[in-house]
């Protein structure tokens, strides 16, 4: 009985995150004695960054691109939970070093992303020190080794690929120097990155086997460019650009097809993405894959177009509910891309109480046959053109296309 208490409350709670009122703060609530008069200023940074990136979605008329900013971004995540420093450029970073490579090189993306101040703060790398440089002897600091396990983990050669703890800390000196301007301005801008000599790990260092010469920021570069077109970061970009948005667990011959083609283009992404529109797997595949929760959110609003409500604070509001609050993954590995993260219980219902909220405050509800003609099309099933053409109202037509099983898959 108590376990059903809590489940109950649970459900109570989460329906009342998806119909509150939004507010100022609704992205970071608080307790109300503690909520400042005025936002913080990294609150109205946010704010805007979230209505560009809404507004970005929304207008693309082909979705696909915006579809591969959503993956690079979750590859290459930080998170605003961190700090309030990454809380106002978590939108900066999505916008200048994901965004304008997805259809680029692999390798100036991972430069970019990995030079950014969003990801070196968010991952620590400007309390790295390398033990023999001059700050680190001076201070007494050390390595600090996120940064340089996360990319060979996570956003170059993956989990259980070939690299050891004694290349993390290799490459985590190489890394040392790579840190962010302070608010005093001393080495540059405050808040642009920064190459800080005096924190820089002297000396040759070995990774992956190769030596690297002994160098400033060139020496890191070096090995990003290395390890960016090593057969093993082929493969694990390929294998998460299949389960994307293919399957689950996508077909080997799918994977390895789009592996060679990440090697033979030399990292070319545009390549890649046609390569991917054009496996046989991509269409002949079931569609088993449920919507992530900011994909669903964002059909759900291109579905009911202009409608009541604040924004952005009502869909920040929605993606908090569904689990995938935006730029807030629960780690460095990102948001899960497979469809038993969302497809629980409590999620399917906090969908279908979302579908509900959006055709009540939809402004201009259409005839609910047409509009689900031109989202779902032939893959309607036979029970849910049946449940749309009894609906009792526009809206309610329009809640049951929102809520059907085809709406939420992809």
């Amino acid at each position: 009985m108590a376990a059903a208490a809590e489940r109950k409350a649970a459900r109570d709670e989460k329906a009342a995150l998806v119909m509150q009122p939004a507010t100022d703060t609704a992205d970071n609530p608080t307790d109300a004695k503690e909520k400042p008069v005025v936002p913080p200023v990294e609150a109205d940074i946010y704010r805007d960054e979230a209505q560009a990136r809404f507004d970005k979605a929304l207008g693309a008329a082909p979705g696909f691109v915006e579809r591969l900013v959503g993956f690079w971004s979750n590859h290459f995540c930080v998170s605003v939970a961190k700090a309030q420093i990454v809380r106002a450029c978590a939108g900066a970073f999505e916008r200048e070093a994901v965004r304008p490579f997805v259809l680029g090189r692999f390798t100036d993306m991972l430069l970019a992303v990995e030079h950014h101040p969003a990801m070196l703060f968010y991952l620590d790398n400007q309390q790295s020190m390398g033990p023999d440089s001059r700050a680190g002897k001076r201070r007494g600091r050390g390595l600090n080794e996120n940064l340089a396990r996360e990319i060979l983990e996570l956003h170059t050669l993956g989990v259980g690929s070939d690299y050891s703890q004694a290349d993390v800390t290799s490459f985590a000196g190489m890394l040392t120097g790579w840190t962010i301007a302070g608010r005093k301005g001393r080495l540059g801008e405050p808040g642009t990155f920064v190459f800080n000599a005096n924190a820089h790990q002297p000396g040759e260092a070995v990774l992956l086997g190769k030596t690297y010469r002994s160098g400033g920021m060139d020496q890191a570069e070096a090995a990003l460019n290395d390890i960016a077109r090593h057969p093993a970061t082929a493969q694990h970009i390929a294998t998460k650009l299949a389960r994307h948005f293919i399957a689950d667990d996508p077909l080997p011959v799918a994977v390895d097809h789009l592996a060679e083609i990440f090697t033979k283009t030399d990292g070319d992404l545009r390549a890649l993405a046609l390569s991917l529109i054009d496996l046989p797997e991509a269409w002949s595949m079931p569609l088993t894959k449920l919507r992530s929760p900011f994909d669903y959110v964002v059909a759900v609003r291109r579905a009911v177009g202009p409608a009541a409500g604040n924004e952005p604070q009502r869909t920040l509001r929605w993606l908090r509910a569904l689990g995938e609050p935006l730029w807030q993954p629960p780690g460095p590995n990102g948001f899960s891309d497979r469809t038993d993260n969302w497809a629980s219980a409590e999620g399917l219902k906090t969908r279908l109480d979302i579908a509900w909220q959006a055709a009540k405050q939809a402004d201009d509800v259409g005839n609910p046959d047409d509009m689900l003609s031109t989202m779902i099309g032939a893959s309607a099933s036979a029970e849910t053109r049946e449940a749309i053409a009894r609906a009792e109202s526009k809206q309610q037509g329009l809640a049951l296309l929102l809520m059907a099983p085809e709406f939420q898959r992809r």
